[in-house]
């Protein structure tokens, strides 16, 4: 797109109103000073003559181009919303949604310049610099999405990783569960062998053990062992006794 097609699109329609009531001057002086580019004067006649007649839509419609042409789009936005609520002609709606378009478009405000734009195009079809700047404003909103649907589309591809991760984890968490088991299953037919051969089951005890006999063998003879000390005890005790006497002293 060439320099001279960008100028052409965001092009105010400068068309001033130049009729309005008999007793309001302010309109007129304004019209007269936005001619001569004295555009201080031009607002303030604007400003005064929308709050004596704040139904009329001429006053705010100027004043929003004054207001746009010293680069204050934000401001004159408000202009142009008051023009269109008070216009009561096709013709005003059209120039005033036109040039609120402008407005967004500068905004970078896609998806409301489109809707604007169709808003004038039909209160005018024919108009054809609209109908370009409707076109434009789609490609942009094209180009560029709002915001909250990149978000929502970043969200969505965040959740469908997350989804696929959790399911990846699922499946390693019961390939782990069942290789677990295994073991566990593994584990127990181990232990119970385990205890089985501590029981005994009276065979031949294996190499290194002591069978039960040969256990209550030893525990006998360390029986009568100690019973003969104990009686040789006793034997000495009876031996050494000394004698007892009635003596009186």
């Amino acid at each position: 797109m060439t320099y001279k097609n960008i100028v052409v699109v965001l092009a105010i329609l400068f068309s001033l109103v130049v009729k309005g009531q008999e007793k309001d001057k302010n309109l007129p002086e304004g019209n007269e000073a936005f001619n001569e580019k004295n555009y201080a004067d031009a607002e303030t006649n604007y400003r005064i003559s929308a709050s004596k007649f704040p139904k009329k839509a001429d006053s705010y419609y100027n004043l929003g181009n004054t207001i746009y042409t010293i680069n204050q789009p934000a401001e004159a936005k408000f202009a142009y919303q008051n023009a269109i609520k008070n216009a009561t002609t096709r013709a005003e709606k059209h120039k005033a949604f036109h040039n609120l378009g402008n407005v967004l478009m500068k905004e970078k405000n896609y998806e409301g310049a489109v809707n604007i734009y169709r808003q004038a195009l039909i209160n005018n079809p024919s108009d054809d610099e609209t109908r370009y700047n409707y076109a434009l404003a789609k490609k942009m909103l094209k180009e560029n999405p709002p915001k909250d649907e990149k978000k929502n589309d970043k969200e969505k591809d965040e959740k469908k990783e997350q989804d696929k991760k959790e399911k990846e984890d699922k499946k390693d968490g019961d390939k782990d569960k069942k290789d677990n088991k295994g073991d566990k299953d593994k584990d127990k037919k181990d232990e119970g062998k385990n205890e089985k051969d501590d029981k005994g089951d009276g065979k031949k005890p294996k190499e290194g053990q002591i069978s039960q006999q040969r256990i209550q063998n030893l525990l006998d003879a360390v029986n009568n062992d100690e019973k003969r000390v104990q009686e040789k005890v006793n034997a000495q005790k009876v031996k050494g006794k000394p004698v007892e006497t009635d003596k009186d002293w």
